[in-house]
């Protein structure tokens, strides 16, 4: 015990601020890696990689085992170069949010602060009269980052945003009903786009059974992207709304406006997150949700 006590006397005298920066730093980054990785399948493979790199350690340091010792030396090279390649969907969501951070300005006027208010209004009034028809929809707001290349997957429209052309692009059976309907700069710019699915595990996690594709499109989309997606439920005819990896669901008319008028800031130009809303999305949900 006293031996103990000794060497620790003595590490707490070698420490000094540089090195509580230094813990403090790989704590932030392992902070930040595992809280990116939260809610995803990623998080499994890293709990399987790092439970292998313990037992592996174990092994190799209380056993002799001189030819497993050399194995693990020789491929360990390898799995370090196969960690990119398995957590490549994770980086580069990170990286596009740190390259968000630094955007803080949009142009905006009264004209368009006026048309953006009016988008949000047809915006609503669809969505209210497609929940009391039960008629499914997913409507995707651009907002800073580009959507072309989904633009690219459905039907180009660029038309003025009135709840009729919304009713009519989402009534059932019709050839643009399938798919996500794009809104950027205050116009229908496409409709039956292809939005890319949600790999976390918000939904599967769910008690309850009604969130398919389109809840699933709207998530991924808000994944990869600052868009807001406005999903109407095909079962149920409840509305949700998904930015950044989250959903709020179970929205009426005035919440939703609320919320779509939050983000966009009709009277005074487009809301911009701060740059650490966008690194930490999760940490300021609770806020838009309050909103």
């Amino acid at each position: 015990m006293t031996d103990f006590l000794n060497d620790l006397l003595f590490i707490f005298q070698r420490v000094n601020w540089l090195s509580v920066v230094d813990i403090l730093l790989v704590t932030l980054i392992f902070f930040i890696l595992l809280y990116t990785l939260r809610d995803t399948q990623a998080l499994v493979l890293l709990r399987g990689v790092l439970f292998l790199v313990v037992l592996l350690a174990l092994l190799t340091s209380l056993v002799e085992l001189p030819a497993f010792s050399w194995l693990i030396q020789s491929t360990l090279p390898a799995l370090l170069l196969a960690i990119p390649v398995i957590f490549a969907p994770e980086i580069r969501r990170g990286l596009e949010r740190i390259g968000r951070a630094g955007t803080f300005l949009s142009p905006g006027g009264k004209t368009a602060n006026q048309e953006t208010l009016n988008t949000i209004h047809a915006i609503v009034s669809a969505s209210a009269r497609l929940s009391a028809r039960q008629h499914g929809a997913l409507i995707v707001l651009q907002r800073l980052d580009s959507l072309e290349e989904y633009n690219d997957t459905g039907v180009r429209m660029n038309a003025k945003v009135t709840p009729e052309i919304l009713l009519q692009i989402f009534y059932p059976n019709t050839p643009l009903h399938d798919g996500a309907a794009i809104i950027g700069k205050n116009r229908m710019s496409a409709a039956s786009c292809v939005m890319p699915l949600s790999a976390s595990g918000i939904l599967t996690r769910s008690p309850e059974r009604q969130m398919g594709l389109r809840h699933r499109a709207a998530l991924g989309i808000s994944e990869v992207s600052d868009a807001v997606a406005v999903v109407v439920s095909e079962e149920t005819g409840s509305i949700s709304i998904a930015h950044s990896g989250r959903m709020i669901r179970r929205l009426d008319t005035e919440r939703l406006e609320n919320i779509l008028i939050a983000f966009f800031r009709p009277n005074g130009g487009p809301q911009q997150s701060k740059w650490y809303q966008y690194l930490f999305p999760s940490l300021f949900r609770r806020k838009d949700d309050e909103q």
